[in-house]
């Protein structure tokens, strides 16, 4: 025994097809979005191997350059990027070279008037050895931190965090 379908059966499938093919063509694409990222396979370690040996480091603070691959959309571009990099006792100090203020690039010895301070010439900022900015100049916030390590006896350079020395 078969059942008929009704005109009104009919189209309510119909609809509700065509209805949930067009929801799952807008759905799909922005759920691959959100969870592309959980997907991707990170770098491995994330530390960036640089051409300055560990033995080579002295207390004072110096130019360290780096160079990692930034990916920006379908473009892929290689950066030159550096850090303030110098040693503490037997621990290896990395320090970003960009004021918390406003973005510029602070300087080791940049001021005379002060000296053995990190600079910023953009607005009279001022840091100590160890990154924390000094009360009444404009930063208001220590120079953020590298991760450090070590391979095959040269420095590696990792992710930046917030200042643990400057506390």
């Amino acid at each position: 025994m078969s059942q008929r379908v009704t005109r009104r059966q009919f189209l309510n499938y119909s609809l509700m097809g065509v209805g949930s093919f067009m929801a799952a063509g807008i759905a799909l694409p922005m759920g691959r979005f959100a969870l592309d990222p959980l997907f991707k396979s990170g770098s491995a370690g994330g530390m960036i191997t640089t051409s300055v040996k560990i033995s080579e480091l002295k207390e004072e603070p110096t130019k360290v350059d780096f160079k990692f691959e930034q990916k920006d959309a379908w473009y892929t571009s290689e950066v030159t990027a550096f850090a303030w990099v110098y040693k503490d006792g037997e621990n290896v100090v990395a320090l970003s070279p960009t004021c918390k203020h406003l973005g510029c690039t602070v300087n080791w010895n940049g001021d005379k008037e002060n000296p053995n301070q990190f600079y910023c010439p953009c607005h009279s900022g001022r840091y100590e050895k160890n990154g924390k900015n000094i009360p009444g100049t404009p930063p208001l916030a220590p120079l953020d931190q590298y991760e450090t390590g070590e391979k095959g006896g040269m420095l590696t350079i990792g992710k930046k965090h917030p200042n643990e020395l400057a506390k």
